[in-house]
């Protein structure tokens, strides 16, 4: 892994090893330690915090003597990959399983992110002195392994008998999202709002910062509804959202504001769609009540919690293969009628225009001549149009239909007609031509449709075509989390056919790295499975177990993968996705 501020001498295995002590959950306030009847979801977090709560006592009446009784092994303190570490404030390491650690400062550590690991976690124990204790999350790999992980560490300010302070503190990797970790980062937040007021807002964008972790962000209301404070939807601030609803028409932030103000904080569950998925699962929100000079604002943050209940699809939606059919078939009837096809288009309910599914015509410019949910829109320019992500949705709509094919998908974040909220939507775009030998480009697509291999495909068929053509040139487009080749949880890998990472935009530190051994959760070596089989078919979908963001279960993932040839150099390119079970 790229590790920023590498400390000398040090080798990758003592550092995996420190990591795995100083796993991080969220930055936040806590009392002297939760209490072993705090409600955890698994059991592993309450081990945990009963494991610190433990040694910081020890701390607290032995002092540094009860240091000697943590570096036993064996003992309930360092037994397997469980142990204790204490840290001093200045980020000293003085008690390690490796020797090796002890004794050296680490405060320049950071996670594969750059996310300062030991400056968050002695950030996370010192966050108010009334309140010594917290959790920090961050990304890093097992022992041993390459790929990172997210890691969950609480630690613990305490002071010894002798007047010193040191932070103690334990981890474990932890995929998923305990309530508590959720509780913990809105707290943390409420106090530093209620210490520094709108100057907090900017800590709650830093990607690595103690307020963006896993699926989790901080987000801010006034009490009239309006959005101040919104990392994953930026587009919505400023916004009154007080009448917003979820998939099944409940007004959210009208649910959250009356919580807070019945009493101060509480959780409100909705109903939303994880990316990529069809159908909406349940998200729970913690929401605080801070107070900001003379007036006071909504603090939350939510997250899709283990086992959160999902909703059965009520009506199938158009797959896209299915659609893909229908951009076609529109596409036979432009061309033999032109703009006399338009008043079939929009007529409502007809198979060309119903629910969420409409056309629109564009010509080669990129000014929108057609849009059938939208008529008021037609005659605009839409080259520069983009997502709230910053996703190029005009180019990529004229570069698709200027391909060698002249067709393909398209993903991006929009709202819905008359909508607000913006959602994932898959579009499939043709190039056609009227009648009159004028050349434009129709498309069609679909809200939170279920990802699809066709959409891998796609993918992975236009990264090989511009590696093809422009060889090493292209993988900075590849690397470009804004561009067509990273949406929902898919995104574009390419490897040399030795089984050496050359493009990751998930994972950049695995960048330049020998994966060809590497293992899914089952044993199988997967890379040199579709090395092999790209290397000898052209292409191949291979099968594995790996885990699926956000969750700490082995998940299904299929992965297609393609030989492509550029100038003497042969790269494997490629693209996965978890299929819906």
């Amino acid at each position: 892994m790229f590790i920023q501020d590498k400390i000398p001498a040090l080798g990758l295995f003592p550092l995996l090893g420190v990591l795995f002590i100083l796993s991080g959950c969220m930055n936040g306030r806590m009392t002297t330690g939760y209490s072993s009847e705090q409600s955890f979801q698994y059991p592993e977090t309450k081990e945990l915090v009963n494991l610190v709560n433990d040694a910081s006592e020890q701390v607290r009446i032995k002092g540094e003597s009860s240091f000697t009784e943590f570096r036993v092994p064996g003992s309930r303190w360092r037994h397997g990959e469980d142990y204790i570490f204490v840290l001093n404030p200045e980020g000293k390491m003085l008690v390690h399983p490796d020797p090796e650690m002890e004794g050296r400062n680490v405060i320049n550590l950071k996670d594969v992110n750059g996310k300062p690991i030991i400056k968050g976690l002695i950030s996370a124990a010192r966050t108010s002195p009334d309140e010594p204790g917290g959790w920090y999350h961050y990304e890093w790999p097992v022992p041993g392994g390459l790929i990172p992980r997210w890691k969950s560490t609480y630690v613990e300010l305490v002071r010894a008998p002798s007047g010193k302070s040191y932070i103690v503190g334990s981890g474990v990797y932890n995929d998923r999202m305990e309530p508590v970790f959720v509780v913990d980062m809105v707290e943390n937040a409420v106090a530093r709002i209620e210490k520094n007021g709108k100057a907090a807002f900017p800590l709650f964008y830093d990607q690595k910062g103690p307020f963006i972790a896993k699926d989790a962000y901080i987000f801010v209301f006034d009490e009239k509804g309006n959005d101040l404070v919104n990392p994953a939807f930026p587009n919505l601030e400023g916004r009154n959202l007080m009448d917003m609803k979820d998939t099944r028409g409940k007004k959210v932030i009208r649910d959250m504001l009356k919580v807070v103000k019945k009493r101060d904080s509480g959780w409100v569950n909705y109903m939303w769609p994880k990316p990529g998925d069809s159908v909406s699962t349940q998200k729970s929100a913690y929401v605080s009540k801070a107070k900001m000079g003379d007036q006071w604002v909504l603090v939350g943050s939510g997250v899709y919690l283990a086992d959160a209940p999902r909703e059965k699809p009520t009506a199938k939606k158009m797959t896209a293969p299915q659609l893909m059919k229908l951009v076609r078939n529109a596409a036979e009837e432009f061309e033999k009628k032109g703009e006399k096809a338009y008043p079939e288009f929009r007529k409502k309910g007809s198979k060309w225009f119903h629910d969420d599914t409409y056309f629109f015509v564009w010509d080669m410019n990129g000014t929108r001549v057609f849009h059938a949910a939208n008529p008021a829109g037609e005659g605009k320019n839409m080259t520069d149009l983009e997502d709230i992500k910053g996703r190029p949705i005009g180019q990529m709509i004229l570069n698709t239909g200027e391909s060698r094919t002249g067709e393909g998908w398209i993903h991006y974040m929009y709202p819905e007609p008359g909508g607000m909220f913006p959602e994932w939507k898959s579009t499939f775009v043709k190039k056609v031509t009227f009648p009159d030998g004028k050349k434009y480009i129709i498309g069609c697509g679909i809200y939170n449709m279920q990802m699809d291999r066709v959409f891998v495909e796609d993918e992975v068929n236009r990264a090989a075509e511009l590696i093809s053509e422009k060889g090493k040139k292209a993988f900075n487009r590849l690397r470009d989390k804004t561009g067509p080749f990273v949406f929902m949880d898919a995104y574009v890998f390419v490897m040399t056919k030795d089984g050496t990472q050359l493009v990751n935009p998930a994972q950049p530190s695995l960048e330049g790295k020998h994966l060809m051994n590497i293992k899914d959760l089952k044993g199988k070596a997967f890379v040199r499975e579709y090395t092999a089989a790209a290397l000898k078919n052209g292409s191949a979908w291979v099968e594995y177990y790996w885990y699926k963001p956000g969750e700490n279960t082995p998940a299904l993932k299929e992965t297609y993968v393609k030989k492509v040839k550029s100038g003497k150099n042969t790269y494997i390119v490629g693209s996965g996705f978890y299929p819906e079970q």
